[in-house]
């Protein structure tokens, strides 16, 4: 019973990844159509991609993390 309640929670926590991968689209699409609306401040928009996709991808490397140590207790 408890294996399974721990596979479980492995698998809700890399569900948790689904929501960085939709933050990370989102930001790559609206800075692409921002790039295209202004090319003069592409770079500036360039490295707020980089710093906006680091923020939604950090959710889904800790849903990462707990799914591993979850996984690692079975």
């Amino acid at each position: 019973m408890d294996r399974a309640l721990i596979a479980i929670a492995a698998a809700m926590a890399v569900l948790g990844c689904i929501g960085g991968a939709f933050g990370t689209a989102k930001v790559a699409s609206k800075a692409v159509e921002g790039a295209a609306r202004q090319p003069d401040a592409s770079s500036k928009i360039l490295s707020l991609l980089v710093i906006g996709a680091a923020f939604s991808e950090i959710t889904a490397i800790f849903c990462f993390l707990i799914a591993f140590i979850l996984t690692g207790k079975l």
